[in-house]
């Protein structure tokens, strides 16, 4: 555990990741964003993590950064430079993990917290979620990591819409939209551990590769990552996870995978 920030392991190997400010309605400190890229590059080279789920505390995932250390901690030029280092780190090492990622969205889920909630791989809300990135009611144009996540998760229309407006969207128009990938009927958490659950009794390599390379292809990188598109997918036909796939489908039972 460290400040701002908790761990939570369960038996399937998922890690559950909770910001735990809820009195802040689990705004990011600068020294939250600095743990954030440690820990997520930690997470991805642990052979026992399946997924991780990211999440908040209390009845939010996250309001953004804490705009109240501001004067602190953005106060020279250096300072700003180094907060955003801090902070794209973060939402780097969350985007570049290797394993699967979910980001269980209730209540606010705005600027930097949208932002790291379209860092991860999936994103799963409720009927309280709303989400929204509120720059250019303060003056501020996001910068090309933040903005190619937006991107990527909803297209260029739906990204001006919301850039533009800066409105705080309702779970629904944050599904249509593809700022959430579900809606769950209760609260977003139980869902997204039930997905995570899902994709952890998957095999580890398959998934692994599948996210590599579809990252590959999302970057326009195909041709020239082809040979490890190749090793990628021969690795994971040699396997013994493939091995016992075919014993467990002939035997009638379910798999029993190690990620080897």
């Amino acid at each position: 555990m460290m400040d701002g920030i908790e761990l939570r392991r369960d038996a399937s190997g998922v890690v559950t990741v909770s910001l735990t400010r809820p009195e802040k309605r689990n705004a990011v400190s600068l020294a939250m964003w600095r743990a954030l890229g440690p820990l997520y590059r930690a997470l991805g080279a642990d052979p026992a993590v399946r997924a991780v789920i990211l999440t908040g505390a209390g009845h939010h995932f996250c309001a953004g950064a804490d705009i109240s250390e501001f004067a602190a901690v953005r106060s020279t030029l250096a300072d700003i430079a180094a907060y955003e280092e801090a902070a794209d780190g973060a939402t780097a090492a969350i985007r570049d993990c290797p394993k699967p990622t979910i980001a269980a969205v209730s209540g606010y889920g705005v600027g930097g917290g949208c932002g790291l909630a379209l860092a991860c791989d999936l994103r799963v809300g409720d009927a309280t979620t709303r989400m929204g990135i509120p720059a250019a009611r303060r003056g501020v144009v996001y910068g090309a990591l933040d903005t190619g996540l937006l991107l990527r998760a909803v297209g260029l229309s739906a990204a001006k819409l919301i850039l533009y407006s800066a409105r705080l969207l309702p779970a629904a128009d944050c599904l249509r939209l593809g700022l959430l990938n579900e809606v769950a009927p209760a609260a977003a958490l139980p869902a997204a551990e039930a997905l995570a659950a899902e994709i952890a009794a998957n095999a580890p390599l398959s998934v692994a590769g599948a996210k590599r390379v579809l990252e590959v292809m999302a970057a326009g990188d195909e041709a020239a990552r082809a040979a490890e598109i190749h090793a990628i997918v021969e690795r994971a036909a040699t396997s013994d996870d493939y091995r016992e796939a075919s014993r467990s489908f002939v035997e009638k039972r379910a798999p029993v995978f190690r990620g080897h």
